[in-house]
């Protein structure tokens, strides 16, 4: 039997990542390859009382067909934590965020339109956004987020681009975030050339020293669609997120998620709706917010001592789960990857972050699933590996 691959499925290619994840996979290695979350911080035990309330009280309604738009208790609740006037009705509870990003994509992008996003970029957006065969456009940055020059000359390139996405606060991968005069820079150059805004969130709660600066779409919520989720502050396994748009937008999304699963778990909905009662979250959250930072510090401390003199640089994220690093000139992050890997230690490349033209030298660095133990020992072993590097290289 001969099976024709669609032309949309040809173009989603294997993800660097999950080959990067196979290495971390091996005995001995120490990973700060994934993007997951502590599982220390996950609250087992309320959910286990949740589980039984939910049966108990709730149990029928909960095991079945529940609405497309999800739980209405879950709706109000997320609308209800946010910090800008939300109405339930543009709520919409999704299978985790990425299918938030899967029905975006689906809605706005047709093939061959232009679609600008940060750079770097989280991989799984450029992912979700791939089979729609779209046009993909990065556009740089620094420190304080996208520079607004180049997202000019980009937005008025030619076709108007359909949206732009982007993650402000700690970001994936860089682990960066747009400082607050840069934000309101880009909101009313977005709002004046009539460029969408996509604004993803899953990290903004995971802030060290202080809050980051107020959402996108606070300012303009007409003319952005904001997507969150539990994953980083409750549990990944529970797959659920959200999507607040703008009420044109609303329709257009349910059919998405229609064609795709019908709703999201009902029974996991009813779970977390009875986790999250009595402000839960504002309990448990500065706790992994405690954790990660101190990881975050120790991870600092050990490039500082370890990497002196290799021509290494790093940034201070200043909450999340990741920090940016680049190799000195001449190396390249996916060459270095198995002589780190053979030295028991695994990263992820920086380059298939990248729209286009992706920096070899970069690469992404987890601190959250590793011990601080395990940290100083992986950052010594990466800094072997590229001391190997750099000596191979000049003989």
């Amino acid at each position: 039997m001969r099976w024709n691959v669609a032309r949309r499925a040809r173009n989603v290619n294997s993800s660097v990542i999950r080959e990067a994840l196979k290495l971390a996979e091996r005995p001995g290695i120490i990973s700060f390859a994934g993007g997951l979350p502590a599982a220390s911080t996950f609250p087992v035990q309320a959910f286990a009382e949740a589980c039984a309330r939910v049966l108990r009280d709730n149990g029928q309604a909960a095991l079945q067909y529940g609405s497309t738009e999800g739980l209405g208790s879950l709706r109000e609740h997320v609308a209800g934590m946010l910090p800008w006037p939300v109405d339930p009705a543009q709520v919409l509870i999704t299978t985790g965020s990425q299918q938030g990003l899967d029905m975006v994509a689906k809605v706005l992008v047709d093939p061959g339109s232009r679609v600008l996003v940060e750079t770097p970029t989280y991989l799984g957006a450029l992912q979700a956004f791939a089979p729609m065969e779209p046009e993909l456009e990065g556009v740089p940055g620094d420190d304080d987020g996208v520079d607004m020059q180049a997202l000019q000359a980009a937005a008025t390139n030619g076709e108007p681009a359909r949206l732009l996405y982007l993650l402000p606060n700690f970001q994936n991968p860089t682990g960066r975030t747009m400082s607050e005069p840069r934000r309101a820079q880009l909101v009313q150059l977005a709002e004046r050339l009539a460029l969408p805004l996509v604004e993803d969130n899953p990290y903004g709660e995971l802030w060290f020293e202080q809050q980051p600066p107020p959402a996108l779409s606070a300012r303009n919520a007409d003319g952005c669609i904001y997507l969150g989720t539990f994953s980083k502050v409750l549990s990944p396994g529970v797959r659920l997120g959200y999507v607040v748009a703008p009420r044109p937008l609303i329709g257009p999304l349910l059919q998405a998620k229609l064609a795709v699963d019908l709703h999201t778990s009902t029974f996991t909905q009813h779970v977390v709706a009875e986790v999250l009662r009595d402000g839960f979250l504002e309990r448990h959250v500065p706790a992994i917010r405690e954790l990660y930072r101190l990881q975050r510090d120790t991870m600092l401390a050990a490039l500082t001592r370890e990497m002196d003199g290799l021509g290494v640089q790093w940034n201070r994220p200043q909450g999340g789960m990741f920090l940016w690093l680049r190799l000195p000139h001449g190396l390249d992050a996916a060459e270095l990857l198995p002589l780190a890997a053979a030295r028991g230690v695994a990263y992820v490349p920086g380059a298939p972050f990248h729209a286009h033209a992706p920096d070899p030298r970069s690469l992404r660095l987890s601190y959250v699933t590793a011990t601080r133990e395990q940290i100083d020992s992986g950052i010594a072993r990466l800094a072997d590996s590229v001391r190997d590097a750099l000596q191979r290289r000049a003989a």
